[in-house]
């Protein structure tokens, strides 16, 4: 990989969160992105921004709105990016979103409200995110009458309609739209560089909370964000073993780790416990040392 070029400047006065938007050639999905935050947030906050190629004139764009950004020639993975953008940040709190999202109102407030009644730093945050397509995550708000594109997206249609729609508190929070405390992510080290490009970052990254303590991993129902999921996945040509990787280097599946210490998707009834120890648990890590 090439190395990092950054460019910084000062987080505007009074910022809550540095937003750390990581995008590639996504140049009219990022303007969006970054149109609702302008519109939709209660407060200020920092934006920086991870521009991977920019041959579509997104590096020229961040530049023009006076961002800080960080920068690499060809695709550096989230892994990087993330890191990257996080030592740009003049916030106590990193809030990460993609670039195809669009944040509805007060989606900010919702998280700090939630934040001001802790006395900790030990927590993972996320907001609830409205997507086009059911792909059966037990977290997300499934709703096609908002559109899947920039062509068919009805923002007057979402902003009438994006909290008519029942949804609890959850355990697990996420692995996109989520706020954590700048010192909680240098406590960790970020996001594992080993998993680049970044197949199963967000899941091997809550492994590494769960091991440094925290037992809040929330979801804040009333924080609503739309997420088109024009994922850049598909693009990336050398694709990580995720799913190996973590069970290799933490000796259970991701799957069980989400199930049994996450518990996610399930409602929210306070910080979590420790799964019990039983039969299951103990056949389940015994397998993964073998598989």
């Amino acid at each position: 990989m090439e190395n990092i070029y950054y460019k910084s400047y000062p987080a505007p006065d009074q910022a809550r969160f540095s937003i750390l938007i990581p995008t590639w050639n996504n140049l009219k999905y990022l303007q969006l992105c970054v149109d609702s935050i302008r519109k939709h947030s209660r407060f200020a906050h920092e934006i920086i921004i991870h521009v991977n190629e920019g041959a579509d004139g997104t590096r020229e764009w961040v530049e023009a709105q006076g961002f800080s950004y960080t920068f690499t020639p060809r695709n550096a993975g989230i892994c990087y990016a993330m890191n990257a953008m996080a030592t740009h940040a003049g916030t106590e709190h990193l809030f990460y979103l993609n670039d195809d999202m669009v944040v509805c109102p007060d989606w900010d407030f919702h998280l700090w409200r939630e934040m001001e009644r802790l006395d900790h730093i030990y927590f993972l945050l996320g907001s609830a995110l409205i997507e086009p397509n059911d792909t059966g995550h037990p977290c997300m708000i499934y709703r096609d009458e908002f559109g899947d594109s920039l062509e068919t997206f009805n923002e007057a249609l979402l902003l009438e309609k994006y909290m008519s729609f029942p949804k609890e508190d959850w355990q697990g929070a996420g692995g996109s739209a989520v706020v954590i405390p700048k010192k909680l992510w240098g406590i960790v080290g970020g996001y594992s560089v080993e998993m680049s490009p970044g197949m199963y970052s967000d899941v091997d990254f809550n492994m590494k909370l769960w091991h440094a303590g925290v037992r809040l991993f929330k979801g804040v129902s009333k924080s609503r964000i739309f997420h088109f999921k024009r994922r850049s996945t598909g693009r990336v040509f050398q694709k990580n073993d995720g799913r190996k990787q973590f069970r290799e280097k933490w000796k259970i599946p991701s799957s069980q780790f989400n199930k049994l210490y996450l518990r996610l998707g399930e409602p929210f009834d306070g910080p979590l416990q420790p799964p019990r120890e039983n039969w299951w648990l103990k056949w389940t890590r015994f397998r993964s040392r073998w598989m």
